[in-house]
């Protein structure tokens, strides 16, 4: 299965970050007034969807454009903490090498997201960053305009259920992968387009 264009989601996709998000959790959701994690949450709460995890935790969803901003000055502050998982870097370089442009849709801060990729942000040819929790579909639809790109010769891998959403509701195919943030069992569930057990399987399958 070709691909002409592979957008790929940042934060447990590319990008090893949840530790550090596991670190910094009580102390966001003690100032915004939320529930913190309990003993078991972390494991519970990767088998729902985010909307799910969001009722679950008592976040309140107008808070959200402000919790967002505040997280991504938390990660530009310990930006040194996140890394790129094994194997990334490789990755887009090949897709790349065979002619697959790459795009990266992102909640995060496109500086935050430049400093991480460090060389390897020379293998992307686009970057839509700051999107909303709910917003990454239309980040994708303007990726695909710039790009001039059909969505029916587009990807976008991530790791959450609201990606899965995203590329459905663009109207693209989808890629979940194994090691990011939700449960694989769950996401396999979403019947995705594609599914990543590892790394090094994403080229191969998207150059065809």
């Amino acid at each position: 299965m070709s691909h002409r264009l592979a957008l790929f989601d940042f934060d447990g996709t590319l990008a090893d970050s949840q530790d550090w998000f596991l670190g910094i959790f009580d102390q966001v959701a003690d100032r915004f007034g939320y529930r913190r994690l309990a003993p078991g949450d972390r494991e519970r709460l990767r088998g729902l969807e985010t909307r799910a995890i969001l009722h679950d935790l008592g976040v309140p969803t107008w808070k959200l454009p402000m919790i967002a901003k505040h997280m991504r000055e938390l990660a530009a502050r310990d930006i040194d903490q996140i890394r790129l998982f094994p194997g990334a870097a490789e990755m887009l370089a090949a897709l790349k090498a065979a002619g697959v442009q790459v795009a990266v849709v992102s909640s995060n801060d496109e500086g935050n997201v430049l400093r991480v990729l460090g060389p390897a942000a020379a293998h992307v040819a686009y970057f839509a960053c700051g999107a909303s929790l709910f917003g990454k579909a239309s980040k994708i639809r303007g990726v695909l305009k710039a790009m001039r790109a059909e969505p029916r010769d587009a990807i976008f891998v991530g790791d959450e259920t609201r990606d899965a959403a995203a590329a459905r509701d663009a109207g693209t195919d989808s890629g979940l992968v194994a090691w990011g943030y939700a449960d694989p069992n769950f996401l396999r569930s979403l019947s995705p387009t594609l599914f990543f057990e590892r790394m090094d399987e994403i080229a191969p399958a998207l150059i065809g």
